[in-house]
């Protein structure tokens, strides 16, 4: 009687502890502009579990000191890790390009070795370096992205006889995040014209909100010019590193739960977010 019962508390015991290990995938961005990411990646692996949050308390990030992001960053990726992500993504330029390093350098190591951290910024230079036929590349991305250079540094590393032309484009967010389409084309038009003067074949949209007018930049730069956006090579990548780390897949749940995370609500934060996402959002507000 003894025996049997200490044997249905140890199986009891591993079925918690099945169900324990069962997480979820995070995306993190400064604001909302992450959610395209979000609604592409649930489209393409729509039987993962996904949590967002969005640090729209603090945002944007651009222009904190390289040490503020890295601090605000990690407060994110460690509620994400504490509401049950076994895996987060950067679904954010600049924190990809200022804190994403060291984070896995130096806060997994001793936080968090069996949690994984993946950025946005290093797997669309790796796919501009695939597509290239003549080396030259242009990226399109928020002030402080651009300042970061980290788009030039990885998309050299990858390939060092790449040339890389930067353009920042400060006003295309609030433009996209205003009701400002109806002034869209005058500015993008502004922005490509130092781009297209080079002769590349390659434009990186370098912002999660750059996907809401994919379509318009395609039709101005023509079939020649291959635009690569973050929404569309962001699920593809990780449907392939997850086949790649079959122990970090196992590990995901597979209820297509999807929670919703911001540091601040406004009076607009839920018509935008149902705008980004494409559907309806429950925002829930959370403290960091």
């Amino acid at each position: 009687m003894l025996v049997g019962l200490l044997l249905f508390v140890r199986l009891e015991r591993i079925s918690q502890n099945d169900v324990e290990v069962l997480m979820d995938i995070g995306v993190f961005d400064s604001g909302l502009g992450g959610l395209l990411v979000t609604q592409s990646l649930i489209q393409r692996l729509p039987d993962y579990s996904y949590v967002y949050l969005g640090d729209t308390a603090r945002v944007p990030y651009g222009n904190r000191s390289q040490e503020t992001i890295y601090q605000f960053t990690v407060q994110a990726v460690d509620y994400l890790f504490r509401s049950g992500c076994a895996l987060v993504i950067l679904a954010c330029n600049t924190a990809s390009a200022e804190a994403l390093r060291r984070i896995q350098r130096e806060y997994l190591p001793k936080y968090y070795p069996d949690r994984r951290v993946l950025g946005v910024l290093i797997p669309a230079a790796e796919e501009a370096i695939q597509v290239t036929k003549n080396n030259q590349i242009g990226v399109l991305g928020t002030v402080s992205t651009v300042a970061s250079g980290a788009f030039v540094r990885e998309i050299k590393k990858l390939n060092p006889d790449a040339e890389v032309y930067q353009q920042a484009a400060p006003l295309l967010v609030p433009l996209l995040e205003n009701q400002g389409m109806k002034w869209i084309n005058p500015i993008i038009d502004e922005y490509l014209a130092s781009l297209l003067a080079q002769n590349i074949d390659t434009l990186i949209l370098g912002c999660t909100h750059y996907p809401l007018v994919k379509t318009v930049f395609r039709g101005k730069v023509g079939p020649a010019i291959r635009v690569i956006c973050q929404d569309e090579i962001i699920p593809v990548k990780l449907g392939k590193y997850l086949t790649r780390h079959p122990e970090t897949e196992q590990r995901l749940a597979r209820t297509s739960q999807r929670r919703f995370f911001v540091t601040d609500i406004t009076s607009t934060s839920n018509s935008l977010a149902n705008q980004l996402f494409g559907q309806q959002t429950a925002l829930k507000k959370i403290e960091l």
